[in-house]
């Protein structure tokens, strides 16, 4: 099913000078007919500004998330099924002639409806799409023209509707199941890599995603900040072990102090599952203490 979303503003959305200003260039560039592409860690806030974006164009949103499993069809759509016409012609009563015509029908997918009605395009994580389905956008945004396989004439040729905006998010290339994006593609777009937030911006996300107070919330961003500049994970904490860490304590009904026992096994068995992958226990327990020392100075 096509899904089309109205342009709205985002629940609970923080907008601190960080986001204001990656919000403004990225909507200037957009102005100015490029698509915005933006990289970065998992955690960074891609889809979330992404979608904030769009979400200022004021146009309809069409959402496509990548997946290694993606034809070309699954984005511009195919010929599918049969459309049937019959006539009957009885104009002497005494004579019947029947004539049936029988063809296929194109069905357009996602983003063939974006360029055809000048939505805006937003491509989660697309580099997990393969190159040879994403080639596709190619034409779309250099010659503003899309080529199908339709066999009538209107559907085989889609000009690209003036209103149409693209905006792409990836993660770096590093990460697993990602695909290295094509030097074609990549020069037709503007890249803006993005990092982890701000202290403003982690804070206030924070506080914003979970019903603490903004004094127990600072207590939690320390914490997992300080985690993060320690330099010793396997994978950096983000944002989002911030916001699991103070939605649970708002949820136990207790503030973050290091005299609580539950609340330091909350903080250690979160931020070690999302720095660690497939489970090492060695690296867990050292995690665990790393949290350990910044629970006593924080909290």
């Amino acid at each position: 099913m096509n899904t089309v979303l109205a342009p709205r503003p985002m629940a609970n959305f923080v907008e601190t000078e960080y986001i204001r200003d990656i919000t403004e260039r990225g909507l200037t560039y957009l102005k100015a007919g490029f698509p915005v592409h933006f990289r970065g860690p998992s955690g960074t806030g891609k889809t979330t500004v992404a979608m904030h974006l769009a979400g200022k164009i004021g146009r309809p949103v069409v959402v496509i998330h990548g997946d290694s499993e993606y034809k070309t069809s699954d984005l511009i759509g195919s010929e599918q099924g049969y459309k049937f016409r019959r006539l009957n012609d009885n104009f002497i009563h005494s004579v019947h002639k029947y004539e049936e015509d029988m063809s296929k029908q194109w069905v357009n997918n996602r983003l063939s409806i974006a360029i055809k009605k000048g939505f805006t395009l937003v491509y989660d994580e697309f580099t997990r799409s393969r190159p040879e389905a994403n080639n596709i956008l190619l034409p779309i945004l250099q010659e503003k023209m899309l080529s199908t396989s339709a066999s009538n004439e209107e559907d085989y040729y889609m000009k690209v509707h003036p209103e149409f905006r693209a905006i792409f998010t990836s993660n770096p290339e590093e990460y697993a199941g990602v695909n290295r994006t094509q030097d074609a593609l990549r020069d037709r777009m503007v890249t803006m890599d993005l990092d982890y937030f701000d202290y403003e911006t982690e804070l206030r996300v924070t506080h914003a995603k979970s019903e603490l107070t903004l004094e127990d919330s600072e207590k939690i961003v320390q914490v997992v900040r300080g985690l993060r500049e320690s330099g010793k994970t396997e994978f950096d904490p983000t944002v989002r072990g911030s916001i699991m860490i103070a939605r649970t304590l708002h949820i136990m009904q207790v503030r973050p102090e290091k005299t609580n026992d539950a609340v330091r096994k909350v903080f250690q068995d979160i931020l070690t599952s999302e720095t660690s992958r497939v489970g090492s226990k060695t690296n867990q327990e050292k995690v665990r203490a790393i949290v350990n020392d910044l629970i006593e100075a924080y909290l």
